[in-house]
């Protein structure tokens, strides 16, 4: 049983980015699959597939190859998650005092009352919310 399952998502890609696996399985939340459709759409993740057998989303890591002095190696596209409202402590930002990750390098995803979104979609829709999770 697990209360927080963002942080769940978070931890389980977080941790399989840092030992190079190509795929991760996430239980399936309408919640998760949002959030994890965002990562595929700001290119952090190459694909969200659902397994209804499973019942779980398959999320296929992205990585870039970097050359170092004698081999290649795979370096992930996420360097940073973070849980920013937890449950025991709820965060709440007007669209104004969004704040910027990396000087807009990494992304923000919040929970709005049009749906869940990143910083750049609430600022130009002019929407504030709960701030889930930064990635960069």
């Amino acid at each position: 049983m697990v209360n927080d399952t963002i942080s769940d998502m978070l931890t389980r890609i977080r941790n399989a980015s840092m030992v190079k696996k190509s795929t991760v399985l996430i239980p399936f939340t309408k919640l998760n699959q949002k959030i994890s459709q965002i990562l595929e759409k700001e290119g952090f993740i190459q694909s969200v597939v659902f397994d209804s057998d499973l019942q779980m989303l398959v999320l296929k890591l992205k990585y870039r190859s970097k050359k170092t002095l004698n081999a290649k190696t795979k370096e992930s596209c996420i360097t940073n998650l973070k849980r920013m409202s937890k449950p025991g402590l709820r965060i709440y930002t007007k669209s104004q005092d969004i704040p910027r990750i990396l000087g807009g390098a990494g992304i923000v995803i919040l929970s709005t009352s049009v749906g869940i979104l990143t910083d750049r979609e609430a600022r130009s829709l002019g929407v504030g919310g709960e701030i889930l999770c930064s990635v960069w």
